[in-house]
């Protein structure tokens, strides 16, 4: 086991106090009496949370690909169940969105969230342990356990604080994890049968037949692709997300949804490398059907938050649509995207649930001609926009420009229809924009129509500003992310190459038919 760890040297045990400190928070929570007690101690524990894992960036080793600031217990020994948790380049990027983004939730909600804020901050709390227990698990049922653990209390988020139409959201999100959850348990177990095994970097070193490799991704994939979501899997996030109160939200853009992305990386492409070859030219097709369809649907939108809960689905067809390109540049953009559209979009949730709380309308013909009473609200509206749309010079630019040079250098179609995606989001962040900034629906603006409204305070300027620090200084000096993840993605890339070479049905992993069509098309050979 040592091969594939490297054991924590800190002075505590860094990765099991990231999830103990938000899980006994959430306990100590039912004891607190008041509203403004439970507000305050849910920032302090998340707060807290988010410095304790500080080290993780500070301290990471960029030379080696090893799963960092390891743990290991045995816990049920004679079946293989173990508590075992480590990071590298690839998670531990994720573990630090999770931390960074969790007390934006609390602030967002102060005002927000009128009633059962003790159990609100319960849910947030115990979620914010399982999600970062997902990112961090080395073992397989670890795994599966947190990855189950966040699906409560996401669902009791809507159900609970949600909109009008919330139990129909809350039953349709937890009904499509959960078919996705099935197929991934039935992958864990049928792994564990061929291989006596649920430690996940041995996982990777099994030689596994094609057959057996395309059953176990198929079933991966499907858990993943409801997750991420991607085209047609997609119908649960807009009715989630409008639904959901501002804090669900942010949760699904920023975190939920890299689930998706991660889990495509960690197993999909290690475990089983010449499935995901075969497969490759599909989930391209599939990817890019994401990014147009999510866009086109988006440009539609009245409601504000379904256009960027639409725009999300774009965006993150851009990440899987990096990562099955199989390249280092792809998944290095795929990767930063990710988390890219986890400030970027978690914004723009926030900033959807700051003016909802003073109009209480999500229709964008209900809160226009917002420039001249809302200058420091529309200032931020416009910074995130464009980085939605990712304008030069913000964080979204470098990834998605990453993911384009990928497709350029490979299939030039598929980097063809990637731009008209691009197109399709600055059309509708524009149009955003322009109809909330100046003008209502009918092209005119009324601005004495607006005179009852105010400005952003103290705690919502300071809760954008943070993310606005990491919109530029990403935007400008992505190299530091990019230099954690490197070591890690080239490892994946070998693995990938090994995989498919070692493989003892290798050989049979070519396309043929339809597939044959498929490649030709997208490597433009027509």
């Amino acid at each position: 086991m040592e091969q594939y760890l490297i054991y924590n040297t800190l002075w505590y045990p860094i990765l099991t106090v990231l999830m103990a400190v938000p899980l006994f928070g959430a306990f100590i929570t039912l004891g607190i009496r008041g509203d403004q007690n439970l507000k305050i101690w849910g920032l302090l524990v998340t707060v807290l949370t988010t410095v304790l894992s500080l080290p993780l960036f500070f301290s990471f080793d960029l030379t080696t690909a090893k799963y960092q600031f390891a743990e290991f217990n045995d816990w049920i020994p004679f079946v293989d169940i173990s508590y075992v948790l480590g990071v590298d380049g690839i998670s531990v990027l994720l573990v630090l969105l999770t931390t960074l983004v969790m007390p934006l939730c609390i602030l967002c909600s102060w005002s927000y969230i009128k009633e059962r804020f003790r159990e609100f901050i319960f849910v947030l709390l115990f979620i914010e342990a399982s999600m970062i227990g997902v990112f961090i698990s080395l073992n397989m049922v670890l795994f599966f356990i947190f990855w189950e653990a966040m699906l409560v209390p996401m669902y009791l988020i809507i159900a609970v604080w949600g909109g009008p139409r919330k139990d129909y959201a809350s039953i349709k999100f937890f009904l499509y994890t959960l078919i996705g959850s099935i197929f991934l348990f039935v992958a864990i177990i049928a792994l564990y049968v061929t291989t006596g095994t649920f430690f996940i970097p041995e996982l990777m070193t099994h030689h596994y037949s094609f057959s057996y490799q395309m059953w176990i991704f198929l079933a991966f994939a499907l858990a993943f692709a409801i997750k991420v979501p991607m085209f047609p899997f997609h119908t649960w996030l807009p009715a989630a997300h409008v639904e959901a109160p501002t804090a669900g939200s942010v949760i699904l853009a920023s975190i939920l949804l890299k689930m998706g992305g991660y889990g495509f990386l960690r197993f999909c492409l290690p475990i089983a490398p010449a499935a995901t070859v075969y497969c490759m030219p599909y989930l391209i097709v599939i990817s890019i059907m994401s990014i147009i369809f999510g866009g086109y649907l988006a440009l539609g939108q009245s409601d504000i938050k379904k256009l960027i809960a639409y725009s999300s689905v774009g965006h993150m067809g851009f990440v899987t649509l990096g990562i099955f390109l199989l390249n280092d540049v792809g998944i290095k953009g795929a990767i930063l995207q990710m988390i890219n559209h986890g400030i970027t979009t978690g914004a723009l949730f926030i900033l959807v649930g700051m003016i909802y709380e003073r109009t209480h309308s999500r229709e964008i013909s209900d809160n226009s001609a917002l420039g001249i009473v809302m200058p420091i609200y529309v200032s931020f509206l416009v910074i995130f926009s464009l980085s939605s749309l990712a304008f030069p010079g913000t964080n979204s630019f470098v990834g998605e420009l990453l993911v384009l040079i990928a497709c350029f250098s490979k299939y030039k179609v598929v980097g063809g229809f990637a731009v008209v995606g691009a197109i399709l989001a600055a059309a509708y962040m524009l149009r955003l924009v322009q109809k909330m900034v100046w003008a209502d629906s009918d092209g005119h603006s009324h601005p004495g129509d607006r005179s009852q409204l105010f400005d952003l305070n103290l705690r919502e300027t300071a809760t954008l500003t943070f993310l606005t620090i990491f919109v530029f200084w990403i935007g400008f000096h992505p190299t530091p992310l990019l230099n954690i993840m490197d070591t890690s993605t080239a490892h994946l890339l070998k693995q990938v190459e090994s995989g498919m070479h070692a493989s003892p049905a290798g050989h049979h992993a070519h396309l043929n038919g339809l597939g044959e069509t498929v490649k030709n098309l997208i490597a433009f050979k027509y």
